[in-house]
Parts: structure tokens; sequence; C-alpha cells
């Protein structure tokens, strides 16, 4: 095999969603306006290189709102918080931003709306996820959580007139979703469906992308963090789709010599918290080892924009 032979694949749109990119300027610039040390709760996004970025910069990142100083600044991660979480801040007189990605926000108000309705809440997402506690905190008494296809026959029954809608995490992968909500329909018939679909526009073109490279590729590389949702779906969607080996890792020297081992082709995305540098580093990575062709493949492209919280906006003139 030549050189000339080996090439990559690069997805697009890849990295940074509007959610993730508006999430990570609201942090820079409460910086900026407020000076160090800024607190977030939780990882503002879940990416390792952006946090540790951040921390050298003055970011103290604290799981509680117990742990930050009374009268301090105060960053709610792109995940979303439940309302218990925003009352425990008010206790404390945080002075808080929220960095809420909005299409969370809207998941987190049809929550309140459906419970309010007299509904009860299938919501699918994985245990223990911050964006899944959340949601859950919006109506805890009637959110019943769905996590995988075995989660279904967890669930309790409910009698023909309980009013049912499912809704969903954001970042899960879109076909195993379908799957579960079929199955959800299966046991449950009256159930209900959302008035839009919960899995974010980012995260699903992020999945078409990696389905349309990974049938001509050996090898996928993500790039993002372990405890990126996102970021770990794309491995199984590549696998799914037709890559014969996938792996995530969190920066280039993390890809180990044998994995490129009698590859021809190799595909790259990244999650959708992650910064382009990485995938930069990714790319030089594989050129120094005969990877020199770079072909990009796009699927769709993005303009979407989030405005940052009203305290953090341009003054107008």
């Amino acid at each position: 095999m030549t050189d000339q032979a080996k090439n990559i694949l690069l997805a697009a749109p890849r990295g940074y969603c509007a959610g993730v990119d508006r999430a990570v300027e609201t942090v820079e610039k409460a910086l900026e306006k407020y000076g160090a040390p800024v607190y977030v709760r939780k990882q503002i996004v879940h990416n390792k290189y952006v946090v540790e970025t951040l921390e050298k910069r003055g970011v103290i990142f604290v799981e509680e709102t117990d742990e930050v100083p009374e009268g301090a600044h105060l960053v709610f991660s792109a995940h979303g918080i439940s309302p218990a979480v925003r009352e425990s801040a008010v206790e404390r007189n945080l002075l808080t931003l929220d960095a809420t990605c909005p299409l969370v926000t809207k998941v987190h108000n049809e929550a309140k709306r459906f419970a309010r309705d007299g509904y009860h809440i299938l919501l699918v997402g994985h245990e223990g996820h911050e964006e899944v506690e959340g949601t859950a905190g919006e109506a805890p008494e009637v959110t019943h959580l769905v996590d995988g296809v075995a989660g279904v026959d967890a669930l309790p029954d409910f009698a023909p007139e309980q009013k049912l809608v499912w809704l969903s995490q954001t970042t899960l992968s879109v076909d195993e979703t379908m799957e579960i909500v079929t199955k959800l329909h299966e046991r449950f018939p009256h159930l209900e469906n959302p008035p839009s679909d919960d899995i974010c526009y980012a995260t699903q073109n992020r999945q078409v992308a990696v389905k349309a490279i990974a049938p001509k590729c050996q090898l996928m590389i993500v790039v993002g963090s372990q405890n990126s949702s996102n970021s770990r779906r794309l491995v199984e969607v590549a696998l799914e789709a037709g890559s014969q080996e996938a792996h995530l890792v969190d920066y280039a020297a993390e890809i180990q010599e044998e994995w490129l081992e009698g590859v021809e082709t190799i595909g790259v995305t990244s999650g959708a918290s992650v910064p382009e540098i990485l995938v930069r580093e990714v790319l030089e990575f594989l050129a120094e080892r005969g990877f020199g062709t770079v072909e990009q493949v796009t699927t769709s492209t993005e303009t979407i924009t989030f405005s940052l919280p009203r305290d953090l906006r341009p003054a107008r003139v």
C-alpha cells in the first residue's frame, strides 16, 4: 500500500454546535466582565480540553451550588438544571448566568406543560446524565426514565385513560431513540408524540454525516470526551453504518499506531462540544503517518446561532 492510497474522509458538519458555542462564550464573556473567579456548576460542556482551558483562565468548576461562596458569579452549564438547583442558587444569593442550550430549555418547557396538563412523561435518556436530571426535575412526580430498549419493560403499567407522552434527551442516537419509541408505542398504544423532535439538529446532522462516510472507512476517529453523550453516539453510529473500527479520543496522542495498520481510508469527525483545533491536531498526526489526502464530505450546512444571556449582551448604542 502506497502513501497515495491513504486518505481521510472528514465529516461536515462536526464540532461546536450553536448551544455549545453560546455556553463557552457565556463563560468567556463572564470572565471578561466580572473577572476571575467565575464558578460553573458541572462542566460547562462535556469536553476535557475546554474545561482545562477555562480552568487556566480562572474558572472554578463545582458539582453543586453549596460549593460556591455566597454572592459569587455562577454559570449553569449547557445541559440544563432542575428548579431545585435554581432555588438553591437564589438561597445563596448567587449571581447566576444560565448557559442552558435553548434546545434543552425547549424540552424543559414541554415537560412543564405536559405535567400541567395531566400527562405522565416517558423520558428517553441515559440515567445520571445532567440533561436528564434537569428535565426530570421539572416534574419528578410524573416523569419516568426510559434508559435503552430494556427500560421500556421496566416501566409501570398505566391505566388506558392516563395521558402519556414521550420526550427525549437531545443528544441521543436518532436510530436508537426511534427503536425505543417504537417499543413504547407497542406497549402503550395511546402514547402521544412530542410536538417536535427533541433530538437536537446538531446531533442529527453529525450522525447523518458519519453515516455518509462510515461505509467507506476501515477506521473512524471521533474526537470527543468519554462523558460526551453525543460523541459516544457517533462511535456507535459509525460502527452500525459500516465502519470496520471506530474509536473516541480526546487528543491526537491517544490514537494508537496499531489502529492504522492496513488501513487505507480513515473517517474523522468530532462531537458537538469539541473545538476545531483538536480535529486539526488529529489531521496533522495522521498526515505524518501518510494520510495526507483529506476530502471533506458535507451533508448539511448549519447557520443557527443563539444569543448570549441578557446580562452579557453588548449594550445597545
